[in-house]
């Protein structure tokens, strides 16, 4: 990070589920719904330099590789879903996601990526959810009875959301990085999960619209 820019590193592999945090990466980088300037930056990490095709077909260029990845110079990690954690692939980024929990620096995953930090033991002391409980037991996991039932559960700076709950994801993820006050954030969730009306007239206020 420098110049008070706080670098989010999102994961980057192939078939990385593209919407799963898409609601997320786009409002941390544009800063959405916020008056004053945005100081968060989203920054891509792949295993290597070389680009990777997401489950849809797009083909993304990461800015960094793990190797370069330091957890002092992030604000967060964010995993991706995809079609290899089940059979235990991107282990590189689980234990770069072990890095960070070592390093007091919060790590958000959702669907497969909660599979990859279950069977690394990341799940078994704190709360947390993901697609279902009987996913996750799969993995031989011990944390079983700290499963909760939500869309999306930050279990001490390690954020967990099942493949259905981009929003609750993305929510979480605001909370924990500070991007919106508490009724923006409200309000927020409010709009992109209810497509509640009474939301929008917040967050126009809340970007400083119409001054």
């Amino acid at each position: 990070m420098s110049n008070g820019t706080k670098n989010v590193h999102v994961a980057v592999y192939d078939t990385l589920a593209d919407w799963e945090v898409g609601h997320a990466i786009a409002h941390i980088a544009n800063g959405s719904f916020r008056a004053e300037p945005n100081e968060f930056a989203v920054v891509a990490v792949g295993a290597t330099r070389e680009p990777v095709t997401t489950m849809g077909g797009l083909r993304v260029l990461p800015d960094i590789a793990l190797d370069e990845l330091d957890p002092a110079d992030s604000a967060m990690l964010i995993l991706p879903g995809a079609a290899t954690w089940d059979a235990g692939g991107n282990s590189e980024f689980t234990e770069a996601a072990r890095r960070f929990v070592e390093a007091g620096v919060p790590v958000a995953a959702i669907c497969g990526a909660t599979f990859g930090l279950a069977a690394a033991g990341l799940l078994d002391d704190r709360d947390h959810t993901s697609s279902a409980a009987e996913y996750l037991a799969a993995s031989g996991y011990k944390g079983g009875d700290r499963y909760v039932e939500a869309d999306a559960v930050n279990g001490g700076g390690v954020i967990t959301a099942g493949t259905t709950a981009q929003t609750g994801l993305a929510r979480e993820i605001f909370a924990e990085l500070g991007l919106y006050t508490p009724e923006v954030l409200d309000a927020w969730f409010r709009l992109f999960q209810h497509s509640d009306p009474s939301a929008f007239p917040v967050l126009m206020a809340a970007s400083g619209a119409g001054r």
